[in-house]
């Protein structure tokens, strides 16, 4: 077997290596400094917990901790004043010293020798619920995860994807498009290889997580200064590159090979870089999938410390991805089907952004100008034959371009904190459009170029505040959005969302927390740039923002052995949601899949409805054992074309998830990842598919949406496990990892129509299709169809390794 084979390896060049690591001498060092104004903290102390290691910090407020053995590690600080912090789970080597930096939150009592401890996990005053934080190390041992950020945040509650292998996030019962990511302040409209047009999501992340210090995930309480979601906000912050010499990492995967740099230019200046290259598209060749993706990405991060108080830094986001046909690999009815159904989509995209702060005695001011465009192209023929123009069914050419700048002032007076700011932006949009499609009046051939610019612009403030020794916060915010694209969206008035949080310690470690809001989010730019006649279709159409009531609230209680359980209810409300005229279906339906949505007449019409509860436990690294244990029990529905409410493409309803950890001596550790989920509806498919005429322009089934989302795909329940082995020598450190995903060979698909056309002598289909009644009239003739399903069920085994410099 392929597993055993592999994990066979692991175990020979364990035994190899063990031999030959060199003495400890791992260091730990950093900053501490005060949140608000950046001024260092002298005299702070410095513990790493587990060990008797510790410092205090020098008059620039630096420590540096030496000969500690390399594995994980929490740091904590503390100092008069001062909210306690702690870094859970360093990774500490030889070959480099790892950098911990710490900026303080003064205490809201300012009492002398009085050290207040946080909890464990990340809570704020402007978002006490639904936020997650994860750490580096939590991406890095995901089982399943492929060190894919995407992955990882699909074992929190709440969180689903319409397919095992792809990232499209579906959070709270959302539509893939309603997230929202931020790179160190920088807003990237994608953080996914292969991303749907009008949607978001892919197949591959593309964000280096060698890159990643932490990442916060909010699936609702969004903060002010974080516009345009409906569902979640996602903030990646990144290390900083290392400043006493240069180094790196090499990574090669079973799908790819990358490299990271990383080191100091000068006194001030650090840098990271990355590329990676994929070599996919030999494996998919060698196991006979009829689609070839190869994806490249490059990432960098350089830093300028001007002095104490200014601080300047550049951020680098690109992708360059090409999606072959496979047409060698046709043998079977599912290889033909998609063969006849993806088209070739070349896409690359960039994102390039500056961060300025710039620090005061109170707060500190955050300037950010970035720029980013994506180019996505698809093109199709029939039966993939390019040898006539007659054949094209697709031409599709689309460029988004954005070029935004925000402002936004964080303050502290007394035990009060404000953030308000302004942002603008300028966008840019173009679409040249030639597709044959199926409507219900019969085949129509869509053909159009649309040119649109707009600005946008929007302001936002969020105050907070702690009340009776700290027990109660409070925090109230809003902030107005329009643009000048119509009428119906230039009033910043029209878009005011206020937001409203409380949070209340119970107990010493049991909280109940809240927040209501009213979020907004502006259409995709398929739906705002779509042109008929020469006319934007939909600006005609009144449409607008898309518009969300959410309500959260529910209860956490930290426990004493770094591990917390929480219990949230959520109900969001949505109105204004585009729907389709063609398919008579709400936008709110669709994003899962490759290609391009929204690209098509639309009315501001629809209402929605998410509702559920869930469940969390999470437990830190604790004695060499760590996991997440959460359920989820939800119910998502949209409007149909009647008005009434059913359940919407995303109604997972039950969603569980177990993730379990085990660290164990000479830096050995293995995880399980089990995930069940009841199957996502689906419609089934019209009568009419059958009919010749329909076959030839479609050429695949056509949904009946007079029973839109009455069927529900089956249940799903896979398993992931994933053991790595790490080695840490004088000036270098290697880890090998064995990665399986879906160890039961779960398959789950959706049933397609195909041709029922007669075998050959190999067993193989031939011919056109069988008419079943050639004596009719031609518009009555029907083909004999035959339904297929797309699940595979594959195990997918990986060993990998990383070189670290």
């Amino acid at each position: 077997m392929k597993v055993s084979k592999l994990a066979t390896f692991l175990l020979c060049i364990g035994s190899c290596l063990s031999t030959a690591v060199f003495a400890q001498s791992g260091i730990v060092k950093g900053a501490v400094k005060d949140a608000v104004n950046n001024e260092p903290i002298s005299f702070a102390n410095v513990l790493v917990l587990g060990t008797d290691k510790g410092t205090t910090t020098d008059i620039d407020g630096n420590y540096e901790i030496t000969g500690l053995e390399p594995r994980l590690y929490d740091v904590r600080v503390t100092y008069i004043g001062y909210t306690e912090a702690t870094a859970y789970e360093i990774q500490v080597t030889n070959s480099k010293p790892a950098v911990v930096d710490f900026a303080l939150e003064e205490a809201a009592q300012q009492l002398e020798e009085v050290v207040v401890r946080a909890s464990p996990f990340k809570k704020t005053e402007e978002s006490p619920v639904s936020l997650r934080t994860i750490g580096v190390a939590e991406i890095q041992r995901n089982p399943g995860g492929n060190r894919d950020i995407s992955r990882v945040v699909q074992t929190l509650p709440g969180v689903t994807t319409p397919a095992s292998f792809r990232n499209d996030l579906i959070i709270r019962g959302g539509a893939p498009n309603e997230n929202r990511f931020y790179l160190d302040d920088v807003e990237v409209p994608n953080i996914n290889h292969f991303a749907t047009q009008g949607a978001s999501g892919g197949p591959v992340g593309l964000i280096n997580v060698n890159f990643i210090r932490e990442v916060d995930f909010y699936s609702g309480a969004f903060p002010a200064n974080r516009g345009n979601a409906l569902s979640s906000v996602l903030e990646f912050q990144q290390r900083d590159g290392r400043d006493d010499r240069m180094g790196g990492t090499f990574m090669l995967s079973a799908t790819d090979i990358g490299v990271t740099l990383e080191g100091p230019i000068g006194e001030k200046v650090t840098y990271l870089a990355s590329a990676r290259r994929s070599y996919l598209q030999f494996l998919f060749d060698v196991i006979g999938l009829p689609f070839l993706p190869t994806y490249n990405d490059f990432q960098a991060k350089v830093k300028y410390k001007i002095d104490n108080k200014n601080e300047l830094t550049f951020i680098g986001l690109g992708a360059i991805d090409q999606f072959d046909l496979n047409l060698d690999a046709n043998e079977t009815e599912e290889q033909q089907f998609l063969l006849n159904q993806l088209p070739v989509t070349p896409q690359w995209n960039y994102t390039n952004g500056l961060v300025y702060k710039r620090y005061a005695d109170n707060g500190y001011w955050t300037f950010v100008v970035s720029r980013n465009m994506l180019n996505n192209e698809s093109i199709k023929y029939l039966n993939n034959d390019d040898s006539s123009p007659d054949n094209l069914v697709l031409d599709y050419k689309s460029q988004e371009i954005e070029n935004k700048f925000r402002v936004e002032h964080d303050l502290r007076l007394g035990n009060f904190k404000l953030n308000y700011g302004a942002g603008y932006q300028m966008v840019k949009y173009n679409n040249s459009t030639f597709n044959r499609i199926f409507t219900s009046a019969g085949p129509q051939t869509i053909d159009f170029a649309s040119e649109l610019s707009f600005n946008r612009y929007g302001l936002f403030a969020q105050g907070s505040r702690k009340f009776f020794d700290e027990r109660l916060s409070l925090s109230l915010g809003f902030r107005m959005d329009a643009n000048d694209y119509s009428d119906e969206m230039s009033n910043l008035a029209e878009q005011f969302s206020p937001r409203f949080s409380l949070s209340y310690a119970l107990g010493e470690r049991l909280s109940f927390n809240m927040n209501t809001g009213i979020y907004y989010q502006l259409p995709p730019y398929t739906v705002m740039g779509y042109q008929e006649d020469g006319v934007l279709v939909n600006r005609e159409n009144g449409i607008r923002y898309l518009r969300n009531d959410h309500v959260v609230a529910g209860f956490e209680f930290n426990t004493a052995s770094s591990s917390k359980i929480s219990i949230e209810g959520y109900y969001k409300y949505y109105r204004d949601y585009p729907f389709l005229l063609r398919d008579s279906l709400t936008l709110a339906n669709l994003g899962g899949d490759f290609g391009v949505i929204g690209n098509e007449p639309v009315v501001p019409r629809s209402d929605g409805r998410s509702y559920g509860l869930e469940f969390l436990f999470q437990q830190r690294l604790y004695k060499g054992f760590y996991g997440i244990a959460s359920y989820t029990l939800g119910w998502s529905e949209f409007q149909d074309k009647n008005g009434n409410f059913v359940p919407s493409s995303w109604d997972a309803r039950h969603i569980a998830n177990l993730v379990i950890g085990k660290r164990f001596g000479k830096n050995w550790e293995v995880g399980v990842n089990w995930r069940f989920q009841s199957g996502l509806p689906f419609t089934p498919f019209s009568d009419a598919s059958s009919l010749v005429l329909n076959w030839q322009a479609n050429g695949r089934g056509i949904p009946n949406y007079n029973l839109l989302n009455t069927r529900r795909q089956d249940l799903s329940s896979t398993i992931d496990i994933r053991v790595d082995k790490k080695w840490f020598f004088d000036k270098w450190s290697l880890n090998i990892f064995l990665d399986v995903e879906n160890v039961t060979g779960n398959a789950v698909g959706q049933d397609q129509l195909i041709l029922d056309r007669p075998l050959d002598e190999d067993g193989q289909p031939v011919g056109d299709g069988v008419i079943a009644n050639p004596d009719a009239p031609v518009n009555q003739q029907r083909f004999l169809l035959k339904t297929i399903n797309t699940g595979t069920g594959t195990v997918l085994p990986s060993i990998g390794l990383m070189i670290e410099i």
